[in-house]
């Protein structure tokens, strides 16, 4: 089941390129931010009470909370990132390079969470590297 959400993930994520770079035309890039976290918002909370699961927030643990907080202000500021990334370049040119998110994110789950690099991982890294270059240059 987590390979067809995965699947999903990633079709509303290029949705969401495309969508931005049409809707963020003529408007300030922090704005647009501002506009999509608050439908994100509405929807994330929408989803907890429609699964009713409002009623583990008592349960959530103070490290939980901190690491969660952190996660918020992270993808706040990649959201503004990439929200000003696609309003001044290429849409052709920004997401490739967002995406070198998935090569930072298997370093750093290497060193912090001490997950194991693959023979396969550490070529599926150099490729989507080199992809990347490819696609920007």
């Amino acid at each position: 089941m987590w390979l067809i959400f995965a699947l999903l993930s990633s079709i509303f994520a290029a949705l969401t390129s495309i969508l931005a770079k049409i809707g963020i035309n003529g408007v300030n890039s922090n704005l647009a931010t501002a506009i999509r976290t608050a439908v994100v918002l509405i929807m994330s909370w929408g989803m907890v009470f429609l699964t009713n699961a409002q009623k583990g927030i008592v349960e959530i643990t103070t490290k939980s909370w901190i690491f969660l907080v952190l996660s918020g202000v992270a993808t706040g500021a990649s959201w503004l990132c990439y929200y000003k990334a696609l309003q001044m370049g290429e849409v052709s040119k920004v997401v490739p390079i967002d995406k070198l998110s998935v090569v930072i994110t298997l370093i750093l789950a290497f060193v912090f969470l001490h997950e194991q690099f693959t023979p396969k991982s550490i070529i599926g890294c150099a490729f989507i590297g080199v992809g990347t270059l490819l696609m920007v240059m």
